[in-house]
Order: C-alpha cells, then sequence, then structure tokens
C-alpha cells in the first residue's frame, strides 16, 4: 500500500477505533450467513465508503425528533465521548449486517439492555423511552434511509431497478428484532414516512448535538475530510428537515462529496466486515474490492 492510502486508510480508522471490535470472533461461526447473506443487497451497500456519509446523516436526521433526541441529551455521554458514540453506531452496523446470527442477537441485546433506563420527558413535555416501538422505527428507518441515500448519491454505480426496494425489505427484519413498529418495506415509503413525520420538531439540545456531530474532535489530519463528509451529507437531507436541524445545503457539497468518497474507495477499498462476512460462509469474493493490506490476516 502507497504512503499516501496508508495515511487515509490510518486517519479513517481514528473515527472508529473507540469501541472493541465487533466480529473478533466471526470465524468461529462458519457457514453462518447471519441476518442478511452474501446474495443480499444490504452487504454490498453498507460496504461501500459512501456508508460513512449515511452514519452521519443518520446521526444528525435522528436528532429532528425530539423526544428520541432527549433520549440522547439526557442519557448519553456524547458530550465526554463523542467519537465513542460514533464508534459504537458503526460497532451495531457492524455487527447487525455482518455478523453470524449470534453475534447479530448479542448486539441487539445490548442496545436493548442499554435501552432500559433510557426514559423521561422531552422539551415540549412528551414522555419518551428508548424502548418505544415508535420511537425505535425512526432510529431504524433513518439509519436504513440514510444508508440508502448515501449509496444513490455518492455510491459507485447506480442501483438497478428493484435494488432499492430490496434493501429496505431486508431491513424490514432487523427492525422487527429491535421491537421498532411500524416498519415500511419499500424505499418510496421510507422516504415518505421520514420526509411526512408528524412528531418532528426542535428539541432542547438540538444545536449542541448537531454541532457534536458536525464537529467532533478530531485531529487536524481528519478534520478536513470528515467535514466534506458531513457537508456531502447534510446536502442530502430533504429540506423540511435541514430547516429544523438548522443547517443550510453548502453549494457544491454533492460534488465535493463524490469525490472525498471516491478517494476514500481507492484508499480503503470496500468494509473489511465484508470480507471476514464472505470468508465466514465460504463465499466468493469480489475482485478488485478489497484492499490487500487491510484484509491481511482476517478470515483465518
Amino acid at each position: 500500500m502507497g504512503s499516501l492510502q496508508a495515511r487515509v486508510v490510518e486517519r479513517t480508522t481514528e473515527l472508529f477505533s473507540h469501541a472493541p471490535d465487533p466480529l473478533s470472533s466471526t470465524q468461529s461461526y462458519r457457514g453462518d450467513p447471519g441476518l442478511f447473506g452474501p446474495g443480499s443487497t444490504t452487504w454490498e451497500l453498507l460496504g461501500d465508503p459512501a456508508a460513512f456519509v449515511g452514519g452521519i446523516r443518520a446521526l444528525l436526521v435522528q436528532a429532528a425528533h425530539p423526544e428520541v433526541l432527549a433520549g440522547v441529551v439526557d442519557h448519553s455521554r456524547f458530550r465526554e465521548d463523542p467519537l465513542g458514540r460514533l464508534s459504537r453506531t458503526s460497532a451495531y452496523v457492524t455487527a447487525t449486517t455482518y455478523g453470524a446470527m449470534a453475534e447479530v442477537e448479542a448486539a441487539i441485546a445490548a442496545v436493548r439492555r442499554a435501552h432500559r433506563g433510557v426514559v423521561g420527558r422531552s422539551s415540549r413535555g412528551r414522555p419518551y423511552a428508548a424502548d418505544d416501538p415508535g420511537h425505535a422505527a425512526w432510529v431504524h428507518q433513518v439509519l436504513v434511509e440514510s444508508f440508502l441515500v448515501a449509496f444513490e448519491t455518492y455510491g459507485p454505480r447506480a442501483l438497478e431497478a428493484g435494488e432499492a426496494d430490496r434493501f429496505v425489505a431486508e431491513q424490514v427484519e432487523l427492525g422487527r428484532l429491535l421491537g421498532a413498529a411500524p416498519l415500511v418495506d419499500t424505499a418510496a415509503a421510507l422516504h415518505r414516512w421520514i420526509e411526512e413525520h408528524p412528531d418532528l420538531g426542535r428539541g432542547d439540545g438540538i444545536a449542541e448535538t448537531v454541532g457534536f456531530v458536525l464537529h467532533p474532535p478530531l485531529s487536524r489530519g481528519v478534520r478536513v475530510a470528515y467535514r466534506l463528509l458531513a457537508e456531502a451529507a447534510v446536502v442530502t437531507i430533504p429540506e423540511r428537515i435541514r430547516r429544523i436541524l438548522g443547517l443550510v445545503a453548502r453549494p457544491g457539497a454533492r460534488p465535493a462529496g463524490r469525490l472525498a468518497v471516491a478517494g476514500l474507495r481507492w484508499a480503503l477499498g470496500a468494509s473489511p466486515a465484508w470480507y471476514r462476512a464472505l470468508r465466514r460462509v465460504g463465499a466468493p469474493i469480489p475482485e478488485g474490492r478489497f484492499r490487500p493490506a487491510r484484509i491481511a490476516g482476517l478470515g483465518e
């Protein structure tokens, strides 16, 4: 790997190195396809670096629901450990996407345990509970839509007819395991459900939360690239939700985002988690998708 590629890998890894490896034991489950499997649209979409933009977008859009926001503001440690929140979100997505079923179930059980005591009232006086099916649906479906939008906007290829719907339908089972409801199973219904959601608004702490997502404490070498990805995320958020979040889409953010994600794709290749899952089930490895230096020793 060239020195520039190595620096990009090192600096990107810095963002997500604040949580344990969720697939450290995955090769113990040989042949287990997990929740989705090698033929799924999910494995490809979440294996591309465009997913970085999707993750940032999801954390922003989720904050537009005052009760969900209150759960974060009142009960999480995002102020003391903002990168930890980003890493834990990434670890959860990795485990539920690419893990064997035992790893999927463990990740979901950990989320459910963490949510048990997350209860209270939002700044507009409504009760909230992290395990409320409607609140869980908002968090889950925003994450799903954000990954879909990020791939459609910044991915390496255009989705074929039916692939977006297939991705959304695949994610319904994960939503059910989380206890989320209602769940939708087409891309059009998902976009509509999020854009027209009746419970959105500005809650206390929204500016602070959005600020932490947009400006986490990063080294100078990572900060510029992260800012490009964050602006690439903002420009894909529907206008109604951008207004709630107090965000403005920067002119040129979309083409700049495409260049940034293409650079990450060149340096990083596809996700090593995807490679590990393919090795676990004995599926063919797509030629040219993975960088040898990033997958050396994985899948053994």
